[in-house]
């Protein structure tokens, strides 16, 4: 049997701020600190869901937990997150109604895990299947990337989403997610250009460049120092728990996953790197002739380096920073920009670029997770926005973030009233007007079309003239100077005039959450968000595909000349947009709170609490939940729960529940207008009934406990009495059985024993028999048997004393002999030649065969080591003992190239196509093909050549066209010189009056020196009728050049490229070889 469990159950603090009583701010703060220690986080306002960040992980996302909350009641059990996840998944999926979540806060609060965790709990709830979970898996990867293009690390929040993000999941009629629509709202782009002390740019630029590889880098002409780049804040580089190059792999994976193609993950990167390079482009005055200044690129490097990888020319960007041209209808005027304006010019190209390539993120990714199908879906909208901002210094974006709060709020109030409404309508109990702060007025002081603030700031950016953020204010002043809401000290209001907590150049509205002061300077601007047409043409002319899709307004065919709409106005725009939309669905709220500044866990700070709970209009809610009836729930399970309270309820109830529940409330003698009875649930007025019947059911519980535990221990003892009983009697005849077992045991022990002591003398009387008669019959023989010998020894002494020392000797030589070879034998050494084992010899009478035999078994097993060479193999065993004569202690470079096989042919001539006419034009058979350096004597650097060896000849060609260079025969050479130390160089000497030696003798340098040497002394000697080439092993001889001969020095020192030997000229008649010591 289920057990029933409800929210009232082990509550720690009360779990629904509505029961609180009594209900003030203090009492509301003091809840939620209790349940905070408790490790309980969450806590509801009705059907609205209030999260403390706790600042560490807790064991409460189990797969486990999921389970636990699947399709149970909101209020079966504790306060969690998943409940109102499974609450709005089961409402879209078996009530077919769309659902929004709404999820507020401020930074750090844990808005954006809170998305996290109902999308996950809505992935793990649902269908399963191949597409299905393809869909879940883009659904979920796409978070990733929208976080490392759109979070920064923040004075709150180490991973702060700094846009808006509301993403629309679609599931078709089995619930199964089917794909998604994602919208962002006001990306931060200023952050892109400057940061607040102590905060980080994007999360992009760090992780690209510390977790890209160096070959991306130098694609991307990028360092990995973030000192080097202008935009990145340096102070805070580095966050605790942040590991920028996993997180880097981890987005590049999600991006994969999402659906992206490679090349356009390659554009997005160019795009970040072009924006890390625009940072870098700084200018200086240059004067001109008229009196103006003009601004100029000081370091054309980076401005280079970016053009190159946007694909811009570099002179069209670069007019683009120093002039501004303003189009009429029929006229086109140039300006030169200033040095400031060049700066503006460059920050804005920055921004814009930045935010429209996070523009094309979020349309790429809902061109991959949106639906394939064109029917009707189902609808669970996730808003993730920032919530109400006051800060120190107020600016444009805290003030239109504010502005989407108080819609958000509007909403709300009226979402949360018109469901109260529809309830009490259902469920046929009378309404009451509910009072409540209406912030209408402040959004209509905002948003109005005629005299609202937005509208007047748009007026003033498109007013000719002279237009600055203090003739807004002025204008602000004359027109909003009544309005309950607006406090400015130039509004000519005498109530502000001395009001020196108000700034002149500020003004105040007064929020649903207090008043905040905004300052002006820069609302101008920042609405404007002014791009020059000539950047976005410079843009538009870039071969960079995805730069020509975000500056589809530079496009010369398509100028426009009217004016872009402003960035308020868009926000406005898109703001009624997500209202409208919102409007159409069910709402789910998740209110985000931080306990504390310090994003350290089990701290709770009364005042940062207190004043998020003020400006997230918690109290409101309770207050607006509380005004009718705090408390409602269906009859089944209120009979089910108090039950026990009332004799004629308990245990079952046969009757409707509602009667029941009548019954019930009627016995308890509760005052009727404390309740009211609804068509299927019971609503209750005043916490304090409620508390007062947990009071009763608890005391009743008790009894029925002390009850349950009396007969529970009657019927305990009783069967423990019952089972003694049967014990005593099992027990007493298993001792009866047992007794009379032992007994017949003993006996028939003892009749053994008296048995065995008769049998056993017995047999030992037959025994002393049998050894008297066997002694007897011994004594006999022995006696014969002396008697035999005596007679023998008698007969033959003569001829045994004659002969037996020399068969004694026989016998003990064979014997230690065959000892000797068995041992031998089976101490016989390993088959390998170079195997030094032998055994010792045992006398010294053996050691010579002992000497003999170990030099016949090792040229016998040389001959079983030899028998199994082939040819080829025999042929580089007899060229490394060559080269072993040749170079051994002679030779630095030997012992490495001991251990490297002789190959021959490196290059692989004959199948390498690349050296087809090369391979065509030898007559004979390649014995070696290298790449070598030809040293030229001028200056003594290497020019690569290809190094062939015949039979009769050997050839130098070009490495790139396989033009023969050179072909001298093999007799025309003279000797070959090289140094002692560790270097690849040597010298080919030719004799003189050859064909080949008007042009010199051939200093060449190779890695395989040793193999070429060798090669070419064995091939040589067979061209030349057996004379071996002479090999000179010096650190210093002499080279003929044509008609002068050279000295080649040979020293130990540090190169200065690379590591291996550098040739140097010091003279006309001196080249110094420079080779690294081996110490």
């Amino acid at each position: 049997m289920e057990v029933k469990t409800s929210l009232l159950d082990n509550m720690i603090g009360v779990g629904d701020m509505v029961l609180l009583e009594p209900l003030t701010e203090d009492s509301f703060i003091e809840n939620l600190r209790n349940r905070f220690d408790h490790n309980e986080i969450y806590t509801y306002i009705g059907s609205v869901v209030i999260s403390m960040n706790p600042y560490r992980s807790l064991p409460i996302y189990t797969p486990e937990k999921v389970e636990e909350y699947r399709n149970r009641n909101f209020y079966e059990l504790s306060p969690h997150i998943y409940a109102l996840a499974d609450e709005a998944y089961r409402s879209l999926r078996d009530q077919d109604k769309d659902q929004c979540i709404l999820i507020t806060g401020e930074s750090g609060a844990g808005k954006t895990e809170a998305s996290k965790l109902v999308m996950s709990y809505v992935a793990a709830v649902c269908g399963k299947g191949q597409e299905v979970n393809k869909v879940k898996e883009q659904l979920l990867q796409s978070n990733p990337v929208l976080e490392a293009f759109g979070n920064a690390k923040t004075v709150r929040n180490d991973n702060s989403s700094r846009f808006g993000k509301y993403m629309d999941i679609e599931f078709d009629f089995k619930g199964d997610p089917v794909g998604g629509v994602i919208s962002n709202y006001l990306l931060e782009k200023s952050r892109v250009v400057k940061q607040p002390r102590g905060e980080r740019n994007f999360h992009i630029f760090y992780q690209l460049l510390s977790g890209a590889s160096d070959d991306t880098l130098r694609k991307l002409k990028l360092d990995r120092d973030f000192s080097k780049y202008n935009y990145l804040s340096l102070d805070s580089a580095n966050v605790n728990g942040l590991d920028d190059a996993a997180n880097f792999r981890t987005v590049r994976n999600a991006m994969q996953i999402v659906g992206f193609m490679e090349d356009e993950v390659q554009s997005v990167l160019e795009l970040v790197a072009a924006v890390l390079k625009l940072g870098n482009i700084e200018f200086k005055p240059e004067s001109r002739s008229n009196g103006y200044d003009e601004s100029r690129v000081k370091d054309k490097n980076d401005l280079k380096e970016m053009c190159e990888l946007l694909g811009i020319e570099q002179s069209v960007l670069e007019r683009a920073f120093s002039y501004r041209t303003v189009e009429a209808k029929l006229e086109k005027v140039s300006t030169t920009l200033n040095v400031s304006q060049a700066y503006y010019a460059r920050d804005a190209l920055a921004k814009n670029l930045y935010s429209r390539l996070f523009s094309w993120l979020v349309t790429r990714i809902n061109e991959s997770i949106k639906s394939q199908s064109k029917s009707r879906h189902k609808v669970m909208g996730v808003l993730d926005i920032y919530g109400f901002e006051i800060f120190e210094d107020n600016s444009f974006e805290q003030f239109i973030i504010n502005y989407c709060n108080e819609k958000l709020q509007q909403i709300f109030i009226e979402l949360t009233l018109r469901e109260e409404q529809e309830e009490y309508i259902r469920e046929d109990i009378e309404w009451t007007n509910i009072e409540y702060f209406n912030n209408a007025v402040i959004c209509d002081l905002i948003e109005n079309n005629q005299n609202g603030i937005l509208a007047m700031l748009d007026e003033e950016c498109l007013r000719p003239g002279t237009v600055t953020d203090i003739t807004f204010l002025d204008k602000l002043n004359t027109v909003c100077a009544e309005h309950q809401h607006f406090e400015s000290r130039l509004s000519k209001n005498s109530k502000f005039l001395t009001d020196h907590s108000l700034p002149h150049s500020c003004f105040r509205i007064q929020h649903y959450a207090g008043k905040v002061l905004y300052r002006v300077e820069g609302f101008m601007d920042k609405n404007n968000d002014l791009l020059y047409r000539d950047l976005s043409q410079a843009m538009y002319k870039a071969n960079h595909k995805l730069i020509k899709q975000l500056f589809p307004e530079g496009n010369p065919a398509k100028v426009n000349l009217k004016r872009p709409p402003t960035a308020g106005f868009q926000f406005k725009h898109s703001v009624g947009t997500l209202m409208r939309n919102l409007q159409t669905k069910n709402p789910n709220y998740i209110r985000c709170v931080k306990p504390n500044d310090k994003k350290a866990p089990r701290i709770f700070t009364d005042s940062l609490v207190r004043h998020q709970v003020a400006y997230l209009g918690l109290m409101e809610n309770v207050r607006v939940r509380r005004a009718g009836y705090a408390y409602r729930q269906a009859y089944e399970p209120c009979l089910e729960r108090y039950k026990m309270l009332c004799k004629q309820t308990w245990p079952h109830w046969k009757g409707p529940t509602r009667e029941g529940v009548e019954v019930l409330m009627a016995d308890l003698q509760v005052s009727t207008e404390e309740f009211a009875y609804g068509n299927s649930k019971i609503f209750i007025r005043n916490p304090r009934t409620l508390f007062s019947l947990e009071e009763k059911r608890r005391g009743c519980l008790e009894n029925l406990a002390a009850l349950i535990q009396k007969i529970y221990r009657g019927w305990k003892c009783r069967t423990h009495f019952l089972l003694l009983k049967r014990s005593q009697v099992v027990v007493a005849a298993w001792y009866r059985r047992y007794a009379q077992q032992k007994k017949y045991t003993q006996i028939k022990s003892a009749t053994i024993m008296v048995q065995s002591y008769s049998r056993g003398w017995k047999a030992r009387k037959i025994l002393r028999e049998l050894k008297h008669q066997k002694r007897c019959e011994e004594a006999a023989t022995t006696i014969a048997a002396y008697w035999h010998g005596t007679q023998v020894r008698r007969e033959y002494r003569k001829f045994f004393r004659a002969n037996a020392g020399r068969k004694i000797y026989s016998f003990i030589m064979q014997r230690l002999m065959q000892k000797y070879f068995l041992g031998l034998k089976r101490d016989l050494p390993s088959m390998s030649p170079i195997g030094g084992s032998w055994p010792t010899r045992p006398y010294r009478f053996l050691d010579t065969a002992h000497t003999e035999l170990r030099s016949i078994f090792h040229h016998w097993r040389c001959k079983k080591y030899r028998s199994r060479f082939t040819d080829e193999r025999k042929a580089v065993f007899e060229e490394k003992l060559q080269a072993s004569e040749i170079f051994k202690d002679k030779k630095a470079l030997y012992p490495s190239s001991v251990g490297q096989p002789f190959r021959g042919d490196y290059l692989e001539i004959s199948k390498n196509p690349k050296y087809q006419k090369l391979s065509s034009a030898m007559d004979e058979k390649v014995l070696l093909a290298d790449v070598v350096n030809k040293i030229n004597r001028a200056n003594g650097k290497g020019t690569a050549r290809i190094f062939l060896l015949t039979k009769n000849n050997f050839v130098l060609a070009d490495q790139k066209t396989g033009q023969v260079k050179a072909s001298v025969p093999l007799p025309d050479l003279a000797s070959i010189s090289v140094s002692t130390q560790n270097d690849g160089f040597f010298a080919l000497k030719l004799k003189e009056g050859s064909a080949g030696a008007t042009k010199g003798d051939f200093l060449l340098s190779s890695e395989h020196l040793i193999e070429i040497i060798t090669k070419l002394r064995r091939t040589g000697a067979t061209a030349v009728n057996h004379d071996h080439l002479d090999i000179d092993i010096s650190d210093e001889f002499l080279v003929q050049f044509k008609q002068d001969k050279v000295c080649v020095k040979f020293v130990q020192g540090a190169p200065k490229n690379g590591n291996g030997a550098s040739c140097k000229r010091k003279n006309n008649r001196l080249l110094e070889v420079s080779v690294p010591s081996t110490a």
